[in-house]
C-alpha cells in the first residue's frame, strides 16, 4: 500500500505517504467497524422485539452506543498492528481511550441491570412496601457503584500520563502525609458515601415513604448519595442532607406498611344524642371508596362545659388517600348535622337570675340582644 502511494504521488516525502496510508487505514477500519456494529445490532433488536421481556430491550438500547465506539477502538487496534505510523499514535492515546471505554461499558451494564431489576419491583401497586424497599436499595447501590467505577476509570486514565504517574510515585514515598491530606480532603465525600451505604442497609426511609421532617409533610421522591429529595404536598421540593435522616428525629408514616389510621374530631352540644351521628358516620365511611374496610369507629374522648368531643376513626391504604377520606367524612358530617340535627351544634348558654340568685331560665331574645349590645360596649 505504501508503494502504491509512492507510485501515484512520487513527489510526496516518505512521511506524508506514511501519514496518508495510516489515515486511509483508519478510515477503512472505522467504516468496517460501524458496518459490522449496525448489522449485528439490527439483528439483535429483531430478536429482542420478539421476546416479551422488556429487560432485553433496555440492555440492548443502552449497550448500542458504547459498543459502537468499542468496535471502532478494536478496529483501530487491529489496523495499527500493520501500520507503524498508526501504531505509534495509538500507543499514545490507548492509555486514555481504553479505560474510558471500559468504564463507560461497565456503567452502562450497571444501569441496565438496575433498570431491569426495578421493572420487577413495581411501586404503583397498593401493597408496595417490598417494591419500594428494593428500589431504594437499588438506587443507592447504583449511585455508589457508579461513583466507584468513575473513580477507578479516572485513576487509570491519569496513571497513563507520565507526569502524573511520577507525581503519584513521589506521593507514595511520603505515604503518611499523603494519607492525612487525602483523608482530610475526602472527608465530606467519604462521609456521604458511608451515609448512603448505611441508608441502604438500615432503611430508615424508602422511595415513596410519607415523612414529616422539618415541620414539612411529603413523600421521598429521590435518594442520592449525599442528599434526599422530599416532594412536599404542595409540589415544593425539600433537599435534605442524607445525614439528617441518620442523626435527627423525623416521622415516617409508611415505615412498616402504607396503611394508616386517621381521625376526625367533632364537637357537639352535650345534650346531643350520639347514636344518630354514629349511624350516619358508619354509612358515610362504608359508602366511601377511599375506605380500605379495616377500621371504622366512633368514641367520645372528652367532655367540657360547652361541648362533647367525638373522635371518629377510619383507615385507608396510604396517607394521601387517608387525608382525602378524612376531608370527605368531615364535610359530609358537618352538612348532615346542619340539615338534620342543628340542635347538635355547639352553642353558648346564658342563665339569668333574680336579685336573690334564683334562676329565671334562659333569657329571651330581647334580653340576649341587650346583653350582646352591653358586652360590645
Amino acid at each position: 500500500m505504501q508503494d502504491w502511494f509512492a507510485q501515484i504521488a512520487p513527489d510526496l516525502p516518505p512521511w506524508a505517504g506514511e501519514t496518508l496510508f495510516a489515515l486511509a487505514g483508519a478510515i477503512v477500519a472505522i467504516a468496517v467497524a460501524l458496518f459490522i456494529h449496525t448489522v449485528v445490532f439490527r439483528l439483535l433488536f429483531r430478536v429482542v422485539r420478539a421476546s416479551k421481556s422488556e429487560a432485553d430491550n433496555i440492555v440492548l438500547r443502552r449497550l448500542a452506543r458504547p459498543t459502537r465506539y468499542a468496535m471502532i477502538a478494536l478496529a483501530l487496534v487491529l489496523v495499527a498492528r500493520e501500520v507503524p505510523a498508526l501504531d505509534s499514535l495509538w500507543e499514545k492515546v490507548a492509555g486514555l481511550v481504553m479505560p474510558a471505554l471500559i468504564g463507560w461499558i461497565a456503567i452502562t451494564l450497571l444501569h441496565a441491570l438496575i433498570n431491569t431489576l426495578k421493572l420487577k419491583n413495581d411501586i404503583d401497586t397498593e401493597d408496595n412496601l417490598r417494591a419500594r424497599s428494593a428500589q431504594t436499595r437499588l438506587t443507592i447501590f447504583n449511585r455508589i457503584a457508579t461513583f466507584l467505577i468513575v473513580f477507578v476509570t479516572v485513576g487509570l486514565m491519569l496513571l497513563s500520563i507520565p507526569g502524573i504517574r511520577d507525581i503519584g510515585v513521589t506521593l507514595m514515598a511520603s505515604a503518611g502525609l499523603a494519607a492525612l491530606a487525602v483523608g482530610a480532603a475526602a472527608q465530606p465525600a467519604l462521609k456521604a458515601l458511608i451515609s448512603g451505604v448505611q441508608l441502604a442497609l438500615t432503611e430508615p426511609i424508602r422511595i415513596g415513604d410519607a415523612v414529616i421532617i422539618g415541620g414539612e409533610w411529603g413523600w421521598i421522591e429521590e435518594i442520592r448519595t449525599t442528599y434526599v429529595v422530599v416532594k412536599v404536598w404542595d409540589e415544593r421540593r425539600l433537599v435534605v442532607p442524607t445525614s439528617k435522616f441518620l442523626e435527627e428525629i423525623f416521622q415516617n408514616w409508611t415505615k412498616t406498611t402504607s396503611q394508616l389510621l386517621g381521625t376526625v374530631y367533632l364537637y357537639v352540644d352535650p345534650a346531643t344524642k350520639l347514636d344518630p351521628i354514629r349511624e350516619r358516620f358508619m354509612e358515610l365511611v362504608e359508602s366511601n371508596a377511599r375506605w380500605d374496610g379495616r377500621v371504622k369507629h366512633m368514641q367520645v374522648t372528652d367532655l367540657t362545659r360547652d361541648a362533647t368531643e367525638v373522635r371518629l376513626l377510619m383507615t385507608a391504604k396510604d396517607s394521601p388517600t387517608l387525608y382525602d377520606l378524612r376531608c370527605d367524612i368531615r364535610e359530609a358530617l358537618i352538612q348532615w348535622l346542619a340539615a338534620e340535627m342543628p340542635e347538635a351544634l355547639v352553642r353558648s348558654r346564658v342563665m339569668s337570675v333574680d336579685e336573690s340568685g334564683k334562676s329565671l331560665g334562659p333569657p329571651s331574645g330581647e334580653v340576649l340582644a341587650a346583653l350582646g349590645e352591653g358586652s360590645a360596649n
